[in-house]
């Protein structure tokens, strides 16, 4: 099973190895998808966890006994097919080619089921039409 989770820690958190532990203590899988950790400073982490349903429960019961908050990732990336002019500027940062233009039209496809919701194409976009929903 697959979830995706943003993981919030405390500053005297932020030196625990977290993917490793996840690994080695209930043997999921961690995708970092974006990461802002710096020392003393709180910092957040967007993961997708992979593993059993019942190891993924408990590395979050654990996770959250370290005092680490948990959200369920829920939102998708959304584009304005109205506000998009079509440049491209989004498919050069994106890591998984969820955007890209077709080259019979040069427009751009937005491939949901590949999207990781990293939100680097939201910045690119010189005309804001990509964002996040819920």
């Amino acid at each position: 099973m697959k979830k995706r989770v943003t993981l919030t820690f405390p500053k005297r958190s932020v030196h625990m190895p977290i993917t490793y532990r996840l690994a080695k203590d209930f043997n999921v899988a961690a995708n970092i998808i974006r990461a802002q950790v710096a020392p003393n400073q709180i910092g957040t982490l967007v993961v997708e966890l992979l593993g059993d349903i019942d190891q993924l429960d408990d590395a979050l019961d654990w996770l959250e006994q370290q005092g680490i908050s948990i959200s369920l990732a829920n939102r998708e990336i959304a584009v304005d097919e109205d506000v998009c002019v079509h440049c491209g500027l989004c498919t050069g940062v994106c890591p998984t080619q969820a955007l890209t233009l077709d080259p019979q039209t040069y427009r751009l496809t937005f491939t949901r089921s590949r999207c990781i919701v990293c939100e680097q194409c939201i910045p690119a976009c010189p005309v804001q039409a990509i964002s996040t929903n819920l």
